[in-house]
Order: C-alpha cells, then structure tokens, then sequence
C-alpha cells in the first residue's frame, strides 16, 4: 500500500502554516474536501491564493497532512493500549475512550475521513487510508473476539456485526458532537459504554 507522502509530524513547524493547515481542516469539515478551493482557503487566511502556495503545494497535500498526523496519533495510542496488561475488555473500553478523544481533539480530521475518505482514497496518494481502514477493522475484530474467549463478552456474539454497530456508532458521534459542550468526551464514551456493555457483556 502505498503511504503518505506528507511530511513527518516532527517536520512540520508550527506558527503560520499550522494556522493555515488548522482553517483549511474546518473548510473541509463543514464545506467538503471537493467542494473547498484553493481560493476559498486563501479567502478564509486572508491572504492571496499564490501566498498559500509557499506552503503547500495543494489542497492535497494540505489535507493528506491533516489525515495523515491525526492518524499516526490515533494509532499510537491504540498501539500503546494492545501493548498494555489489560484484559481484553478493558482494552476495548480504552480504545472507545481513546476514539471519542480523537473526536474532541480532531473534529475537523475526523469529520473529514468520514465524509471524504472513499472519495480520496481512489487516488494513488491515499492509498494507505485504504490499509489503514483495514488494520483498524482488525484491532477492533481482535478485542471483540479476545473478550469472548476471556468470556468478558457473550459468546454467541456475531464479532463482526458488533464491530460495525461500535465503529459506526463511535466515529458517526463526529456529526453532532462539539467540543466544548456540555459533555466531555470522555463523559459520552462512559454513557456509550454502558448502553454497550449492558447489552453485550457475559453474566456476572
């Protein structure tokens, strides 16, 4: 699969092109990657079109940085949490934990994966989103079925029918979820838990 072509996340300074890179994550929040030029980006920084171009390239390149740093990020952590001595269901109880953070502390990079990630991905230069989509499925896959081996969860569960509802319940939050409101992350992940658990969990 091929990989970002962004820079390292160490490499990318901060100051200017980190308030550019910030405002374009929010155009392509709430407008769409397609639907979001080069000038509207400009138009937003108050600056001149040309003058966004001694910074990125593109508004690809812009947004594969955007993607890409969240990303990394996002799987270092999980990463951290598989490495660590928990049991099977405390682990799956971080990663949720971990996913609504993300939301808090990435809406825009989150809302953009979820409304342009298959759109992007045809593209040569996105081709790890596809890999990337694909070892999240299986971090997801695996804890589920490690917790019903732990017999943490009802073993007649069907693990990938679980994973889809989680995935798609966690990530689809970004919708209406705001930082800053009147629920921390943190607090609708333990509500999101425990409608989750009640239901799923094994008996005592």
């Amino acid at each position: 699969m091929p990989e970002s072509t962004s820079p390292d996340p160490a490499s990318r300074g901060t100051g200017r092109r980190k308030e550019l890179l910030e405002i374009a994550g929010r155009l392509f929040a709430e407008r769409g990657f397609r639907n979001t030029t080069v000038r509207d980006i400009a138009d937003a920084a108050g600056i001149l079109s040309g003058s966004l171009y001694h910074h990125f390239d593109s508004k690809e390149s812009m947004v594969d940085e955007l993607l890409d740093a969240f990303q990394r990020e996002l799987f270092d952590e999980y990463d951290a949490i598989l490495a660590s001595d928990r049991t099977p269901l405390a682990k799956l109880d971080a990663v949720v934990r971990t996913s609504f953070a993300a939301i808090d502390r990435h809406h825009s990079e989150v809302a953009i994966f979820q409304n342009d990630a298959a759109f992007l991905a045809g593209y040569e230069r996105f081709g790890y989103l596809d890999e990337r989509n694909e070892r999240f499925r299986a971090l997801w896959i695996d804890l589920l079925r490690e917790a019903v081996a732990a017999g943490e969860l009802r073993a007649e569960l069907d693990v990938e029918l679980v994973y889809r509802f989680l995935r798609d319940t966690v990530w689809v939050a970004v919708s209406w979820y705001r930082p800053g409101g009147k629920l921390s992350a943190d607090e609708v992940a333990s509500q999101y838990l425990s409608i989750l658990l009640e239901g799923i969990a094994a008996d005592g």
